[in-house]
């Protein structure tokens, strides 16, 4: 109960702090005019830089904030709160950078809000829960005007939800990077032409000895063996928690979960279903050990690592086909996007909130892009140089043509999981296996949560 009381007061702070630079409790209008609470938001300035003035910090002096990020991403994002710190000495005296992952992210947050970070990263499937919660600020509409006019449009929009309250679109977040994965490969073992088929890609790699990874048991790639069949994911009823499908053909994504369980089985010891953190250590060779992967599926929180262990031979790709029924079919997956908030319980909410706002600014985009290879939501970054050759962003870009959307996400996670499993157990015979049986059950497995 004290812990409810707490964020209760806290979001009223939280509200009451941005009165002054737009904020007013649900309103997001990133239109020009009243803002809710008589402040007037100007939509001809746009970028950090020209948005934010130094009365945003309030009276708030000397913060020290904490700032979650991912391991691979550490030294980078340590790098970006330094030189913010030195934008505003006055207003900020330390911001601690902490290692979390954006996976568990929301999970931590719901658990003791209070223990979480100020500003931290996290996936977008998480954000109806940390919603509902009232764990996590609402962004500023004097910021969320400019996200809204200098960000993709689907990025914008997952990070958008209905306030419980008024429910009005309000954005809870900002966008930070494109987070899906794609086909990588080794190319002194796959061609770029036999990248485009999921049977030839498994060939080359049986030819050369090497393995063929993906996480088979983890519900975010095992998706793509129902997302390939026509299934789809059309958000979550109204209580907010239970899954809603399409109409999907039961036959078609039948047919689509034995085409890869039989090339999950005709290429037994190529396949392997491995957690992803094998692949680019799987390309990596050493003085006393060759490398033992050919290709796999991953993302690009990855690329560093794929650039470096493979050098001039590193290739990346979309989703290949996969032949259902004798007609080939783009595999279809999972495509959502990693994004920035700001803890409601945070005791520098106006600080917290302009940090968050610069991690995901042009400037700190173009710098994830350059040293880290990730996919960028700012308009003008994804037209640099940087991205448009750069072949793993490129790949993510083309596989978000193919994909389902990772917002409005249910309890499907450990029943898809439990579905790839399936698919690729030695005890499966795909000849013989009841997939419809499977697939029925994974379903109600999934609606029964």
């Amino acid at each position: 109960m004290k812990k409810v009381i707490a964020l209760c007061l806290a979001a009223m702070m939280m509200v009451a702090a941005f009165a002054s630079c737009g904020g007013d409790g649900g309103n997001t209008s990133s239109g020009s005019g009243s803002s809710g609470s008589g402040a007037s938001i100007d939509t001809t300035k746009t970028g950090f830089e020209n948005v934010v003035a130094d009365s945003d910090f309030g009276s708030e002096k000397n913060a020290k904030l904490k700032v979650w990020g991912p391991d691979n991403y550490t030294k980078l994002l340590k790098k970006q709160c330094d030189a913010f710190k030195k934008k505003y000495p006055k207003q900020v005296s330390k911001i601690e950078v902490v290692v979390q992952t954006e996976a568990e992210a929301g999970t931590q947050m719901l658990s003791d809000a209070e223990a979480g970070a100020d500003v931290f990263g996290f996936a977008n499937d998480q954000l109806n829960n940390l919603v509902n919660a009232g764990v996590i600020a609402q962004i500023a509409p004097k910021y969320a005007a400019d996200i809204k006019a200098t960000n993709l449009a689907p990025a914008v929009e997952a990070c958008t939800m209905k306030n419980p309250k008024t429910k009005k679109d309000t954005l809870y977040a900002i966008p930070e990077t494109g987070n899906g994965y794609f086909l990588v490969y080794d190319k002194s073992v796959v061609s770029d032409k036999d990248a485009q088929s999921f049977e030839k890609v498994l060939e080359a790699c049986k030819k050369a000895g090497k393995q063929f990874i993906m996480d088979a048991g983890n519900g975010y790639y095992s998706c793509m063996f129902l997302f390939t069949g026509g299934l789809r994911l059309e958000g979550l009823e109204s209580d907010q928690v239970t899954q809603k499908f399409n109409k999907y053909s039961e036959k078609e994504v039948v047919a689509s979960m034995k085409a890869f369980s039989t090339l999950m089985h005709k290429y037994n010891g190529t396949f392997k279903s491995l957690a992803v953190s094998n692949i680019p250590s799987g390309f990596t060779s050493t003085k006393t050990r060759k490398s033992t992967c050919g290709a796999g599926i991953d993302g690009n929180w990855d690329t560093a690592a794929f650039k470096e262990a493979l050098g001039k031979n590193f290739g990346a790709s979309k989703l290949p086909t996969i032949n259902i029924d004798g007609k080939d079919k783009q595999i279809y997956s999972m495509y959502g996007y990693k994004s920035i908030a700001v803890n409601g319980t945070s005791k520098y909410p106006r600080t917290a909130q302009v940090l968050a706002y610069y991690l995901a600014s042009e400037e700190c985009q173009n710098q994830r892009c350059e040293e880290l290879g990730w996919s960028p939501t700012n308009n003008n970054c994804v037209e640099t140089d940087a991205v448009k050759n750069d072949v793993a962003i490129s790949a993510l870009l083309e596989q978000s043509k193919y994909s389902v959307a990772q917002v409005n996400i249910g309890k499907i996670w450990d029943p898809f999981g439990n579905l790839g499993n399936k698919l690729c157990a030695d005890t499966t015979d795909p000849e013989k296996f009841d997939f419809t049986d499977l697939l029925k059950k994974t379903i109600a497995n999934v609606l029964d949560q």
